[in-house]
């Protein structure tokens, strides 16, 4: 597989994103549901806690990524779903540095909504892997 890093600016580069991944010759592609802060038995954890919810939803993410045999560095697209933009702002670093740390660069967006499925999730994290 090749990828091609499309960036005509420069400003995402602090938050660890780019603009898009030109991708030719994959061999597979992998589209995840969206990840919450749940566990194996999809009970929800961690309520008012955003930075631990981040933290759980890419641990799942991560877990579904495994199970398929790949891992976070194979993301090419990220989007974050959550009710409160300010607090997973404020709480981004954790997110930020484990994209880092995996040498992940996706191309990513970030939404806020009004609810998720359950009242007490605070963030959704979906992911489209390539290889």
């Amino acid at each position: 597989m090749q990828t091609r890093i499309i960036n005509p600016w420069e400003w995402q580069d602090q938050f660890g994103y780019v603009q898009g991944h030109e991708i030719t010759g994959a061999k597979r592609i992998l589209m995840c549901a969206g990840q919450t802060s749940s566990d194996s038995q999809g009970q929800s954890l961690h309520p008012g806690d955003m930075k631990k919810q981040i933290e759980q939803a890419m641990d799942n993410l991560t877990t579904v990524l495994n199970a398929a045999g790949l891992e976070l560095r194979h993301v090419v697209r990220l989007n974050a779903y959550t009710t409160d933009v300010d607090a997973f702002l404020a709480a981004a670093d954790v997110y930020i540095s484990r994209l880092k740390e995996a040498g992940c660069r996706p191309a990513a967006t970030l939404l806020g909504v009004q609810r998720l499925a359950f009242p007490e999730l605070l963030v959704e994290i979906e992911a489209t892997a390539a290889e």
